[in-house]
Protein backbone atom coordinates (compact mmCIF):
# COMPACT_ATOMS: atom_id res chain seq x y z
CA UNK A 1 0.00 0.00 0.00
CA UNK A 2 1.50 3.24 -0.73
CA UNK A 3 0.04 7.02 -1.41
CA UNK A 4 0.67 10.04 -2.94
CA UNK A 5 1.05 13.24 -0.34
CA UNK A 6 1.36 17.30 -0.95
CA UNK A 7 3.61 18.53 1.92
CA UNK A 8 5.69 21.99 1.76
CA UNK A 9 4.48 22.29 -2.19
CA UNK A 10 6.14 19.17 -2.89
CA UNK A 11 4.64 15.72 -3.91
CA UNK A 12 6.09 12.41 -2.46
CA UNK A 13 5.30 8.68 -2.99
CA UNK A 14 5.05 7.06 0.53
CA UNK A 15 4.73 3.61 1.85
CA UNK A 16 4.28 2.69 5.45
CA UNK A 17 7.46 2.31 7.28
CA UNK A 18 9.44 4.70 5.20
CA UNK A 19 11.43 7.90 6.11
CA UNK A 20 11.84 10.90 4.20
CA UNK A 21 12.93 14.55 4.56
CA UNK A 22 10.30 16.88 3.36
CA UNK A 23 10.52 20.67 3.96
CA UNK A 24 10.29 21.78 7.71
CA UNK A 25 7.06 21.58 9.51
CA UNK A 26 6.45 23.40 12.96
CA UNK A 27 6.37 19.83 15.33
CA UNK A 28 8.35 18.69 17.81
CA UNK A 29 10.80 15.57 17.76
CA UNK A 30 8.80 12.27 18.62
CA UNK A 31 5.42 13.96 17.84
CA UNK A 32 2.50 12.59 15.30
CA UNK A 33 1.73 14.30 12.54
CA UNK A 34 -1.42 14.12 10.58
CA UNK A 35 -1.04 14.86 6.37
CA UNK A 36 -4.07 15.45 5.12
CA UNK A 37 -3.09 16.44 1.51
CA UNK A 38 -3.16 12.96 -0.07
CA UNK A 39 -3.32 12.89 -3.88
CA UNK A 40 -3.48 8.95 -4.51
CA UNK A 41 -4.02 5.79 -2.35
CA UNK A 42 -3.37 2.48 -4.01
CA UNK A 43 -3.73 -0.52 -2.20
CA UNK A 44 -2.53 -3.40 -4.54
CA UNK A 45 -4.46 -3.44 -7.73
CA UNK A 46 -7.13 -0.74 -5.96
CA UNK A 47 -6.66 2.51 -6.92
CA UNK A 48 -7.98 5.67 -5.38
CA UNK A 49 -7.46 9.29 -7.47
CA UNK A 50 -8.60 12.19 -5.73
CA UNK A 51 -9.74 15.41 -7.45
CA UNK A 52 -7.57 16.96 -6.52
CA UNK A 53 -7.19 14.85 -2.89
CA UNK A 54 -9.44 11.46 -1.83
CA UNK A 55 -11.89 12.30 0.17
CA UNK A 56 -11.48 10.78 4.16
CA UNK A 57 -7.84 9.91 3.45
CA UNK A 58 -4.91 10.42 5.53
CA UNK A 59 -1.32 9.88 6.52
CA UNK A 60 0.04 9.62 9.92
CA UNK A 61 3.47 9.92 10.54
CA UNK A 62 6.07 10.48 13.75
CA UNK A 63 8.57 13.33 13.48
CA UNK A 64 12.32 12.05 13.49
CA UNK A 65 14.20 14.51 13.18
CA UNK A 66 14.96 18.61 12.08
CA UNK A 67 18.22 19.44 10.25
CA UNK A 68 19.36 21.73 7.25
CA UNK A 69 20.40 19.78 4.20
CA UNK A 70 23.26 20.26 2.05
CA UNK A 71 24.94 23.65 0.99
CA UNK A 72 24.19 24.74 -2.46
CA UNK A 73 26.50 27.16 -3.94
CA UNK A 74 25.33 30.29 -6.20
CA UNK A 75 27.59 31.35 -8.51
CA UNK A 76 27.11 34.26 -10.68
CA UNK A 77 29.48 36.21 -12.92
CA UNK A 78 29.03 38.85 -16.01
CA UNK A 79 31.72 38.09 -17.87
CA UNK A 80 34.16 41.00 -18.97
CA UNK A 81 32.63 43.37 -16.56
CA UNK A 82 34.52 42.43 -13.07
CA UNK A 83 31.23 41.18 -11.20
CA UNK A 84 31.60 37.79 -9.37
CA UNK A 85 28.87 36.83 -6.57
CA UNK A 86 28.96 34.04 -4.50
CA UNK A 87 26.22 32.89 -2.62
CA UNK A 88 25.42 29.97 -0.20
CA UNK A 89 22.48 28.42 0.97
CA UNK A 90 21.12 25.65 3.23
CA UNK A 91 17.69 24.70 3.30
CA UNK A 92 15.90 23.52 6.64
CA UNK A 93 14.14 20.12 6.70
CA UNK A 94 12.08 17.86 8.67
CA UNK A 95 12.94 13.95 8.70
CA UNK A 96 9.71 12.10 9.08
CA UNK A 97 8.52 8.07 9.30
CA UNK A 98 5.45 7.28 7.81
CA UNK A 99 3.12 5.20 9.89
CA UNK A 100 0.22 4.50 8.44
CA UNK A 101 -1.93 5.19 5.60
CA UNK A 102 -5.92 5.72 6.02
CA UNK A 103 -8.77 5.67 3.04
Amino acid sequence: MYAVIKTGGKQYKVAVGEKLKVEQIPADIDSQIVLEEVLMVADGEQVVVGAPLVAGASVKATVVAHGRGEKVRIFKMRRRKHYQKRQGHRQNFTEIRIDAISK
